[in-house]
């Protein structure tokens, strides 16, 4: 059994699933297994990963966690993950496109940490174009510098490093650092700033790699629109929106 487990958590993600996976398949380091935590599908997400299991280049498990919210679903397929020998833990998201780098960067960050890696994120060519992702890359840097000058998320609170921009689809950590840390909230999304300042306030081992790129969904943007999108990087709620975009 692979050391290192990659976990995607999923729900209703039937049109864009294929395409993560064709991704992950395309790896340069495939010396992992895989474990899609499908957060009560009705479609065909949960059947498309395990027809895709029957011919990946590494071990595929599908785990149903019924109790509503990414947090809960990360929760559950990490400690699974835990239980049954990870002790590299990395995570993407079911819309999401990992480079064809992105697993061997994550575990030679966290061989070398021996903490938690925060990834570099793009928004998917696919999705739009040069300008669409442009704005994607202004709300991202926007949100970064919201969460370095917050005042809640200065050092005098207890935090042993200074804020870094975390983005839940593009990370990986050491199971006996997640497992010190209390795992991740138990909660609907948001959830990535609460648990980067769990980390913060138990170690410095936290680095950044530009080489584990993730291509993200720019979907919440077509949802939300550019200013709604905005006020959900600066969490400010979504604006009476439902936090699911699709």
């Amino acid at each position: 059994m692979s050391r290192l487990w990659v976990v995607v958590p999923a729900y209703q993600e039937e049109d864009r699933i294929g395409g993560t996976l064709r991704a992950l398949a395309a790896q340069h380091d495939t010396d992992f297994t895989l474990l899609v935590v499908d957060n009560g599908s009705t479609d065909r997400t949960a059947g498309l990963v395990r027809a895709f299991a029957v011919g990946a280049p590494f071990p595929v498990h599908v785990l149903v966690e019924h109790e509503k919210g990414v947090g809960c679903a990360i929760d559950t397929g990490f400690r699974h993950a835990i239980a049954h020998g990870a002790e590299l833990l990395a995570r993407t998201d079911a819309d999401c496109l990992p480079a064809p780098g992105w697993t061997a960067a994550a575990r030679a960050g966290m061989l070398a940490s021996r903490g938690l890696v925060c990834g570099h994120i793009e928004a998917r060519h696919d999705e739009h174009g040069p300008l669409g992702r442009r704005v994607f890359r202004a709300l991202v840097v926007l949100g970064a510098l919201f969460g370095r000058i917050r005042p809640a998320h200065r050092r005098r609170h207890g935090y042993l490093v200074p804020y870094r921009m975390h983005a839940g689809n593009n990370m990986a950590i050491t199971a006996a650092l997640y497992e010190a840390v209390g795992g991740m909230p138990r909660r609907p999304s948001p959830t990535d700033r609460t648990f980067i300042n769990r980390v913060r306030r138990h170690t410095t081992a936290i680095v950044h790699r530009r080489d584990m790129v993730v291509q993200n969904s720019t979907r919440r943007i077509r949802a939300y629109g550019v200013l709604g999108t905005a006020r959900w990087y600066l969490e400010r709620g979504s604006g009476g929106r439902g936090v699911d975009p699709r």
